[in-house]
C-alpha cells in the first residue's frame, strides 16, 4: 500500500510543521503586549527529524517546543521581541510557500502519470 510518505516524502511533515510554527509565531506577535506572555517557537530541524525517526508528528512538534530567550528583558515580563517574531514568521512563511510549491509540482507530475499524458 502506497502511503503519503512514499508519495511526498519529508515534505508533507515539512509542510505541517511549518504551518504549526506559523501559528505559534502568530501567536507570539499577537500577545507582545501580554503582561508575562512567554514566547514558544518550534526547532523546525529537530522536530523534523524526530517525525522521520518515527514519532508522530504533533508529538514531534511539542517535544521540540521551547521558549524563546530574550535579549533585553522588559518590566512587565513578557518574552516577545517583536522585531525577531517578525523576522522568523516571514522566514518561516517563505520556506512554507516553497515547501508547497514543491508539492504542487509533485501532483502536478503524479496528476500527468495517471492522466497518461
Amino acid at each position: 500500500m502506497t502511503t503519503t510518505q512514499d508519495i511526498f516524502g519529508v515534505h508533507g511533515d515539512a509542510l505541517r510543521l511549518r504551518s504549526q510554527r506559523l501559528t505559534l509565531l502568530a501567536s507570539n506577535i499577537a500577545n507582545a503586549a501580554t503582561p508575562n506572555y512567554k514566547a514558544r517557537d518550534i526547532d523546525f530541524t529537530q522536530a523534523l527529524t524526530k517525525a522521520q525517526d518515527g514519532m508522530a508528528l504533533d508529538a514531534a512538534a511539542e517535544d521540540a517546543m521551547g521558549y524563546r530567550i530574550p535579549m533585553e528583558g522588559s518590566m512587565d515580563g513578557n518574552t516577545v521581541e517583536l522585531g525577531t517574531e517578525q523576522t522568523m514568521f516571514a522566514e518561516n512563511a517563505v520556506r512554507y510557500r516553497t515547501t508547497l510549491s514543491f508539492l504542487e509540482g509533485r501532483i502536478g507530475t503524479l496528476m500527468t502519470a495517471i492522466r497518461g499524458e
